[in-house]
């Protein structure tokens, strides 16, 4: 049996000119048929005339030239224009002066330059047209030859229809592409964000920490094997997200879950921070994608505390239930280094929208007596 949508998809790639012929020559073969003789498009009334060798020419001319309609619909215009002219002349009324009609509809929606030129120098034909077939002796009133223009005109309004709808779906189209590629550049940028700044904030404040330790060889050694530990998950981490932007990535690859909050604050601590967490309940399976966010949420609040609030007491508490999770990261007064905890903005806003993106809610205050809370509500039950 015949793969239908496998011949679709042939035909598909064919030329354009290749899939519009078929119809001009099924037009031509209808208009040779005796039974559809003189049921063409008559202006001017003038009696209809039996075929001679000239009717052929005037077939081809109205019917071939709209195979080539959308490649060339000036071309297209111009023959069938022609045919159409003889076809009145000679009063054949041939089925194939139908086509006047499509060549308009076609070159309207289809041509792109001259086209208030090509309206113009139809319409002085189409007086031309019926001023020489009143001197052949037509019967038509004036009015008559008004309304077959305006029937013409309508045609050619059609066509521009058709032309600006399919300008707007283009539009539309690049829009939507662009705000894909805004997207999907604002999420790159909000994971390099999380990934890289929790892990080099780590990095430098163990590094800075190993300048005081060269009397301690054991502590110093310790410090900087926690460096190097982190540095090589930070490693682990771009790679999994380099994984994620492939084409044919798995979704679940290197998607961090509120289960590994306790080897983020142990790596927390392991910088010198220290941490208090608590954790009630365990997540819904239905979680989905408010794990992610709640390990984000945490990350990011870890990485705030170790970069302005250094060596201040830091309580991170984590609840669960079945419809939400809620997220409370906060600490003392400021550390070592007194900072506003927003930094640049990007990491709290970054995650301000995707607590948003899943109908939570999310706030990042500065504590009376000093130092930061950040607390989140996430809705759970949304598949990642």
């Amino acid at each position: 049996m015949i793969d239908l949508r496998r011949a679709t998809d042939l035909w598909r790639r064919c030329d354009i000119v290749v899939r519009d012929l078929p119809f001009g020559l099924l037009l031509a073969v209808a208009s040779l048929l005796p039974a559809l003789h003189g049921k063409g498009t008559q202006v001017g009334d003038l009696p209809t005339r039996p075929f001679d060798a000239l009717a052929f020419v005037v077939i081809a001319l109205e019917c071939l030239p709209l195979a080539v309609r959308r490649r060339w619909p000036a071309v297209c215009l111009a023959l069938v224009s022609l045919g159409f002219a003889l076809d009145q002349f000679h009063a054949y009324h041939v089925l194939a002066s139908n086509a006047m009609p499509i060549a308009l509809i076609s070159a309207s929606a289809h041509l792109e330059r001259h086209r208030r030129v090509t309206v113009a120098l139809l319409s002085l034909a189409y007086v031309q047209l019926a001023f020489t077939l009143s001197r052949l002796g037509a019967a038509e009133k004036v009015e008559g030859y008004v309304v077959f223009y305006l029937a013409l005109a309508l045609a050619w309004g059609i066509g521009a229809w058709l032309r600006s709808t399919r300008a707007a779906e283009a539009e539309h189209r690049r829009h939507v592409a662009e705000a894909t590629r805004a997207a999907e550049r604002t999420r790159i940028a909000r994971e390099l964000h999380d990934v890289v700044t929790h892990h080099v904030t780590a990095m430098v404040v163990q590094a800075e920490a190993a300048r005081y330790l060269t009397a301690a060889p054991d502590r110093l050694d310790a410090t900087l094997s926690a460096v190097t530990d982190t540095g090589r998950r930070a490693i682990t981490d771009l790679r999994h997200m380099l994984d994620l932007l492939k084409a044919d990535h798995d979704t679940d690859v290197g998607m961090p879950s509120a289960g590994e909050l306790h080897t983020l604050v142990e790596q927390t601590r392991q910088a010198g921070q220290p941490v208090e967490f608590t954790e009630e309940g365990s997540p819904a399976e239905s979680a989905g994608s408010a794990e992610f966010v709640t390990y984000r949420v945490v990350q990011e609040a870890l990485t705030n505390a170790l970069k302005y609030a250094h060596g201040s007491p830091t309580v991170v508490r984590v609840r669960y239930s079945e419809k939400e999770i809620s997220v409370e990261v906060s600490t003392g007064g400021p550390g070592s280094r007194a900072v506003s905890p927003g930094g640049s903005g990007r990491g709290l806003a970054g995650l301000r929208e995707r607590v948003d993106a899943l109908g939570g809610e999310f706030s990042a205050d500065r504590k009376a007596g000093g130092g930061f809370v950040v607390r989140a509500r996430i809705p759970a039950g949304s598949p990642s």
